[in-house]
């Protein structure tokens, strides 16, 4: 198989991302949109399944803005001191809470711009938020994701903005909600950043650029 275009490459790597994972359940366990907000927070710097341990005893102290605004902020620290970056985090999600209060009615607002205004909501977590919670067609960029559009060739490695307008460039937009989920599972699986089998990673091996290609061959 000769070398592929990118546009042949997007093709196969959607092809084969539907079949492997046809179903794309949201990772963090939530139950609307104040909560996935809140875990996606705490997923910074932290793995969903730890992420996952911690949010039950915080959602059972607090699972909406009013409540949490209530909390003292040492309290939801001492909650979710293992994700790690506790005293930002608690902090964030008691004041967060309160600014939806204020300026939001108690509601997450379904727009970019509201979300990135709310301590420690970034881009990428509001965009986790948009897509997942109320389907805006977003593309989140974590270090999967990062990653595999490198390994794949089709954007340059040098940031994860950059990666994030490749990937809005390469792929069709009603794809961009499942395909983020699609990519992450698929790293997680069969294309880590350590200790890569390349015989296992398909989209690597067919996709990838020839530098990554020799890497994981000679590993």
């Amino acid at each position: 198989m000769g070398a592929m275009t990118k546009s042949e490459k997007v093709e196969f790597i959607q092809s084969t991302l539907d079949q492997l994972y046809p179903e794309t359940p949201i990772p963090l366990d939530h139950s609307d949109p104040y909560t996935l907000l809140i875990a996606v927070l705490l997923s910074a710097q932290c793995t969903d399944i730890r992420v996952n341990q911690v949010t039950p005893a915080l959602f059972q102290l607090a699972n909406n803005p009013r409540d949490m605004a209530q909390q003292r902020v040492e309290d939801i620290q001492k909650i979710i001191r293992p994700c790690g970056l506790s005293p930002a985090k608690s902090k964030n999600i008691h004041r967060l809470s309160e600014m939806l209060l204020e300026s939001h009615a108690g509601e997450v607002p379904p727009s970019f711009e509201a979300l990135e205004a709310l301590p420690g909501v970034g881009h990428k977590t509001a965009s986790v938020v948009m897509s997942q919670a109320f389907g805006v067609p977003a593309f989140p960029v974590d270090t999967h994701i990062h990653r595999l559009m490198y390994r794949w060739g089709l954007t340059n490695g040098k940031n994860v903005e950059q990666t994030e307008r490749d990937a809005k460039r390469l792929f069709p937009r009603e794809k961009w909600n499942a395909l983020h989920l699609q990519i992450i599972f698929y790293g997680r699986e069969y294309s880590p950043a350590r200790g890569l089998k390349l015989e296992r990673d398909t989209l690597l091996q067919l996709c990838g650029r020839p530098s990554e290609i020799r890497k994981w061959s000679t590993a």
